[in-house]
């Protein structure tokens, strides 16, 4: 079913006589009383779970969505690690408040598992306009799939790539940024030694203890050491030779970092970067939109990105899913039908093209081989688009199936310790294997 004939569909099943303008609501103010007045009036609307970081994309989403069937939505917006509790909560307490929600792509086996969310396999499978086959493959399975049943689509890839300062890296004597871990631990010292007291520094390390932040950095120096998660298998592997020297690596990078590592989360990494502050950022890709456009940047056309760096005895660049998110939908909506449409419509190659190259950013990344390869990106962003291609040839995952959460607290509480300078990185990493040896099985 091409686009068209969908929203003309829709059109038709959800059209109402009277526009209302989208707006952001507390979560408590979605209660079921509400909902049933506005359908007793003849509107139609769904309230839908993001993160603080997704709230431009909510905006527009939410505009777009209204004008072209009627149907407003209602973004509740909540801090990036509290998504996923807060949809179980409100879907085991009773309250039912929310019909549609993005959480973190690692969290989608416990929601299956607590009956927080429904089971859209069949679904998918029978509707062509879902296109399974466009989105990035390396991003459809770990985004949506648990245990052989689809849960989702996927709405934000967010990988990670570096990000470098062109004018620091020349007047340091680099001609080219680093292609492996070693030489990034070694440019950034070098860096420091000569710019640290200026306040300019070699890197920046997001070592604030989330999943999401330090997991990060954890996990992009895990793909390109050539290690993994968990092995083909399943069972965990996370205190590997190459998960231990991307530990190390790690804990190499923290004396030429940005003060200070363990305060640092993407919202101050990404200040530094902007005011020119740093030679090196591992971040999602959308960076560069910001780089370009965002009014506070100072480093507009002097910046570059590139793969992640390698180590050890690997050899190839390796994407590393580091955050992203996927649309689901509540176990307990009663709006399922208008749901399937709006996360479907959500998650198309239009609207992630759209997303792609809005102004203001809005913080997403490709999801669709179509979208990534699309005229509008590559015309925009072509570096970008060239970095993100990394994820047409695999990217390390990870684990998503029961207790997937926890085991990701479980790391980041192990890798705190490290960057503590209170464990090894062996001693780190065995602690984190046995906890996922109970928990991952």
């Amino acid at each position: 079913m091409s686009d068209s004939s969908r929203r003309a569909r829709t059109l038709r099943r959800f059209a109402v006589p009277t526009v209302v303008a989208a707006s952001a609501v507390m979560l408590a103010s979605c209660a079921g009383g509400d909902a049933d007045a506005s359908d007793a009036a003849g509107e139609q609307e769904l309230t839908v779970l993001l993160i603080s970081s997704h709230e431009g994309a909510s905006d527009l989403l939410a505009e777009r969505y209204e004008a072209e069937t009627g149907v407003r939505i209602n973004p509740v917006i909540v801090p990036y690690d509290e998504i996923g509790n807060t949809l179980a909560l409100d879907q085991q307490s009773g309250a039912n408040t929310i019909d549609v929600a993005a959480p973190w792509y690692v969290s989608i086996g416990d929601l299956a598992d607590s009956g927080s969310i429904q089971d859209l396999t069949d679904w998918i499978a029978s509707d062509p306009a879902a296109d399974e086959d466009d989105f990035i493959p390396s991003i459809y399975d770990p985004y949506t799939l648990v245990e052989d049943r689809r849960y989702g689509l996927p709405f934000d890839g967010d990988t990670h790539v570096l990000f470098y300062n062109t004018e620091i890296l020349q007047r340091n004597g680099f001609d080219a940024p680093p292609a492996t871990w070693d030489e990034y631990v070694e440019q950034s010292r070098v860096i420091t030694e000569n710019e640290g007291a200026d306040g300019v520094y070699g890197n920046v390390i997001f070592g604030q203890k989330s999943p999401l932040i330090l997991g990060a950095s954890f996990a992009n120096r895990l793909a390109g050491f050539g290690g993994a998660f968990v092995d083909d298998a399943g069972a965990p592997v996370i205190n590997s030779p190459e998960a231990v020297a991307a530990a190390q690596s790690l804990a190499d990078a923290l004396e030429s970092a940005y003060p200070t590592p363990t305060e640092t989360a993407f919202g101050e990494g990404n200040s530094a970067w902007y005011a020119g502050n740093a030679a090196f950022i591992e971040n999602w890709t959308d960076l560069g939109v910001g780089s370009q456009i965002n009014p506070d940047s100072t480093v507009a056309d002097g910046w570059g990105v590139t793969l992640l760096p390698v180590g050890g005895e690997n050899t190839q660049a390796r994407a590393s899913l580091v955050a992203g998110f996927t649309w689901v939908i509540a176990a307990h909506t009663d709006k399922t039908e208008l749901a399937r449409d709006f996360i479907q419509w959500a998650a198309s190659s239009e609207i992630n093209e759209e997303l792609l190259v809005a102004d203001p950013q809005t913080g997403i990344d490709p999801n669709r081989i179509s979208s990534l390869e699309s005229e509008a990106y590559g015309q925009a962003y072509p570096d970008l688009q060239r970095v993100n291609r990394a994820t047409l040839d695999g990217a390390l995952a990870w684990p998503t199936g029961k207790n997937a959460t926890q085991a990701a607290e479980v790391l980041t509480d192990e890798l705190a310790k490290l960057v503590a300078g209170e464990v090894t990185a062996q001693e780190a990493l065995d602690a984190a294997q046995a906890e996922w040896e109970e928990l991952l099985g």
